[in-house]
């Protein structure tokens, strides 16, 4: 007896768009995640005129927003990535639990009528 069943005469679907999804995600997530944050580092080497203080509250400023985005990059990203999964695995082979009978089930008869016993 195997784990899985597969279901007899079920024709897999060849894979599509969800592979290059799946294959492109790391390279979007590093090269995202960089771009975002390179104005935090731009900010730093910005040479900023005013008071020293006002110039350390907009470096932070812009350090909190750049967190911001690359945390909700990174959300978007694994939201992609379980949906692409998701569709890849439902392209797979269908699989099937093993049948077992019901005593007191209820089964229709030849009209599509549910007959109680």
């Amino acid at each position: 007896m195997t784990a899985f069943n597969k279901l007899p005469g079920f024709t897999p679907i060849p894979p599509g768009l969800e592979r290059l999804v799946l294959r492109r995600l790391p390279d979007g997530l590093l090269l995202g995640t960089l771009l975002i944050g390179l104005p935090a580092l731009l900010a730093r080497l910005f040479p900023w005129t005013g008071r020293e203080a006002d110039v350390t509250v907009r470096i932070m400023t812009i350090d909190i927003y750049a967190i911001a985005v690359v945390v909700l990059h990174w959300t978007i990203v694994f939201t992609i990535a379980i949906a692409a999964f998701i569709v890849m695995v439902m392209k797979g082979p269908a699989y099937v639990a093993d049948a077992y009978p019901l005593e007191d089930a209820e089964e229709p008869d030849g009209a599509g009528r549910v007959r109680r016993s």
